[in-house]
């Protein structure tokens, strides 16, 4: 659902097949993650999540996705790390065929995984919610002519430092490539106003 989207208990019940009861309380649950926002007598909306809020979620997930990774570094097995390499060789087939949805579906599994291995289960948890609120910003991103190509020596390296079992090396990998997010971001942002205000002069 878009943001700013109207949120009508009673169509969303019937369309979901729930009772109004519990699709309010999901709402409640939602609001409680910064998912949704309730507006005094006017009902609830999808909540807009602006670059300047996307920025300080980032630079959160910064500091726990750099965490992970260490303890990831630190605990993986082979196996694990195998499994990590292979996804990594996924990842170039994908920039290299020219598949970005592909590539974005596999960098969603690359940090899913990571938070996996690390058996941080506190850690995580601020990550799914923290991200749950990304979700629009990261897929306008990853859908970014370029951004594949340039994100993807970055996880490599995250990959290879946590094969390797360097969690220094780990976490120093994860956030770069979040501050490279960020600068990303930013720079969307910049270009879309730009291209705003090059519609209102020919208007």
């Amino acid at each position: 659902m878009a943001p700013g989207q109207r949120l009508v208990e009673e169509e969303l019940a019937g369309t979901l097949g729930v009772t109004r009861a519990s699709l309010r309380a999901a709402l409640f649950d939602l609001t409680a993650e910064g998912l949704v926002e309730r507006i005094p007598n006017r009902g609830a909306r999808v909540r807009t999540i602006s670059v300047d809020e996307a920025v300080v979620i980032i630079e959160c997930r910064m500091v726990l996705e750099g965490l992970c990774a260490a303890k990831a570094a630190e605990r993986v097995t082979e196996p694990e790390a195998a499994r990590l390499r292979q996804l990594g060789a996924d990842m170039e087939r994908s920039v290299a065929d020219g598949e970005p949805l592909k590539y974005s579906a596999l960098n969603h599994d690359l940090h899913r995984l990571i938070r996996e291995f690390s058996a941080q289960p506190v850690a995580a948890s601020l990550l799914e919610r923290l991200n749950g609120q990304l979700v629009r910003h990261q897929f306008q991103l990853s859908l970014r002519p370029g951004r594949p190509q340039q994100s993807l020596p970055q996880h490599l390296a995250i990959i290879a430092a946590i094969a390797g079992r360097q969690p220094a090396e780990a976490e120093e990998a994860t956030r770069r490539h979040l501050r490279s997010v960020i600068t990303a971001l930013l720079d969307q942002h910049e270009l879309d106003q730009h291209l705003g205000q090059h519609k209102e002069d020919i208007r």
